[in-house]
């Protein structure tokens, strides 16, 4: 499975956590960035990971950021593409589900 990435800068160091957990479940991995931990515009990331979900070049998209509301709100932007702030295993198991 191919799974794009990205943070903004509150979720710079979580997402090499992310990635690296991603890798060693036998996924590919889409680094989208940013590649410095400098602040960034979160909407700009969150947008190429949407577009990477819906025109299909991933199946399924992360995003990294300080609370996930901004990010998912950007993503759900999108045509397709169903983001959800996850927190827990329940909330997780709900979104994919609903």
């Amino acid at each position: 499975m191919k799974i794009a990435i990205a943070c903004d800068h509150a979720g710079f160091d979580g997402r090499k956590a992310a990635t690296q957990t991603i890798e060693a479940l036998g996924h590919e991995v889409q680094d989208l960035g940013p590649q410095e931990g400098e602040s960034v515009d979160y909407p700009d990331f969150a947008h190429k990971v949407a577009t990477a979900v819906e025109s299909g070049s991933a199946d399924f998209g992360v995003l990294i950021c300080g609370t996930g509301q901004g990010m998912a709100m950007s993503a759900n932007r999108h045509s397709g593409v169903r983001a959800a702030v996850l927190t827990d295993e329940m909330t997780t198991s709900m979104s994919r589900e609903h």
